[in-house]
């Protein structure tokens, strides 16, 4: 099985790995949960790993007594806000001198550099809070918002509001609502909706870009 397949595996049976996990790992689970979102929010060439997933499921199985849902909102918490700041501080070290060929020149260019700054300056710290609902789109922001030069302090205000409003919504969501049976017999396909519905923006962001070209 290839190393995609794992990804996708982990991601659409994220319920049955965080059974696992715990079973196997006990209070570490929490230590484990705290990586798996800070890599996602941290560092920009992991954008694949789960996240509104992952707290959505986490929630359930804290609604089953697997996990204390204070304690899990504040690791989410902690490693979003974290993750998300170290992110900030890469994209301000690295972020203007990437070279073109590398991988993650490939993506960020100077020219997107000037466009996100721009983007940052009309739009101000929502962009910040709403990137955190977008798979990607919310490891990608923080980066761009160091290499932009964003204002620390205003970048951070947004970053834990925007930490706040994610985790809050998804894990408690999750809790409330991850064990109704017909969410708990479907959960792979409520998986997907929750993941097809964070990259709807994007997907219209793109369409509208296409069709004004």
């Amino acid at each position: 099985m290839t190393i995609i397949q794992n990804i996708f595996s982990f991601i659409l049976h994220i319920d049955e790995h965080l059974v696992e996990i715990i079973q196997n790992f006990g209070s570490l689970s929490y230590v484990l949960l705290f990586l798996i979102v800070f890599v996602e929010t941290g560092l920009v060439i992991f954008p694949f790993l789960p996240g509104d997933s992952l707290l959505f499921a986490s929630g359930a199985l804290a609604a089953m007594g697997a996990f204390n849902i204070v304690l899990l909102l504040i690791v989410f918490f902690t490693a979003a806000v974290i993750g998300d700041t170290v992110n900030y501080q890469i994209g301000k070290k690295v972020g203007t001198a990437i070279k073109p060929n590398s991988l993650i020149g490939r993506v960020i260019d100077q020219e997107k550099m000037d466009k996100a700054e721009k983007f940052f300056n009309k739009h101000g710290g929502k962009t910040i809070v709403i990137a955190r609902f977008m798979p990607f789109i919310r490891t990608f922001i923080p980066f761009v918002a160091g290499a932009s030069r964003m204002n620390y302090r205003y970048f951070f205000i947004y970053n834990v509001v925007g930490a706040i409003l994610w985790v809050g919504i998804c894990t408690i969501a999750g809790y409330f609502f991850g064990n109704i049976p017909i969410i708990k017999d479907n959960f792979s396909t409520v998986i997907l909706l929750i993941i097809f519905v964070s990259v709807l923006p994007v997907v219209i962001s793109f369409m509208k870009s296409r069709l004004k070209k």
